[in-house]
């Protein structure tokens, strides 16, 4: 990584941003390792409306030094910061974030291989993890620091056909945040069933699920 160099991120043209996209999917992909976008690429892809400044890229662990090391040979500067779960790199002022653990341990494995996709994003070509994928990764990671994650698993929960199935699969790194997600949604009217609410409730519990009848105490 050349000295003084800058890992903030920066507003950037789409053009600029485009182009290091087109440059990232090809260093991946012409060195095969497996990767899916599940940053804000992906969000806009699967229902947000808004732009986006950088590209975050999910990879195996056993892949990730390999992914900065061929993003280095593309022209990128590149940082290893002391964390246990991204490497960092830039080019044209574009952040991109090597993650290999997404919060909840979340990993890039065989199944979300299987199910991510190649998409258009405003015409580059670019893999992105499936919405049920995005909706719990975002759920999981949301915090004060981020609070646009929680609209993004929302848009994405109102834009997407959703197997259930494989994202009550999903949840199991974080069921009581996937559970007040989708209650949340309910709340707002989003299509969500009511059968994914009371499998998560008593995964959480132990439970049936039962509803709450208030006590009318006599006056």
């Amino acid at each position: 990584m050349p000295k003084g160099s800058d890992f903030r991120k920066t507003p950037v043209d789409e053009s600029v941003l485009l182009d290091v996209l087109a440059d990232v999917v090809h260093a991946l992909e012409s060195r095969h390792i497996p990767y899916a976008s599940i940053g804000g690429i992906a969000s806009v892809v699967l229902g947000r409306t808004q732009h986006t400044d950088d590209i975050d890229v999910l990879v195996h662990p056993h892949s990730a030094k390999a992914a900065l090391d061929c993003l280095a040979e593309a022209g990128f500067d590149t940082q290893e910061p002391e964390l246990a779960w991204l490497y960092k790199a830039k080019k044209r002022d574009v952040l991109v974030d090597i993650i290999f653990r997404s919060t909840g341990e979340i990993l890039l494995d065989e199944e979300m291989i299987e199910r991510s996709h190649v998409v258009d994003f405003r015409g580059q070509p670019v893999r992105i993890v499936a919405p049920e994928d995005l909706v719990v990764t975002k759920a999981l990671a949301y915090s004060e620091d981020t609070p646009h994650y929680w609209f993004d698993a929302l848009a994405t929960l109102r834009d997407s056909e959703i197997d259930w199935e494989y994202l009550l699969a999903r949840a199991r790194n974080g069921p009581r945040r996937v559970l007040a997600l989708l209650i949340y949604a309910q709340s707002i009217d989003l299509p969500v069933p009511e059968e994914p609410l009371r499998r998560l409730f008593e995964l959480i519990y132990g439970q049936g699920w039962e509803p709450f009848t208030p006590r009318m105490e006599a006056i």
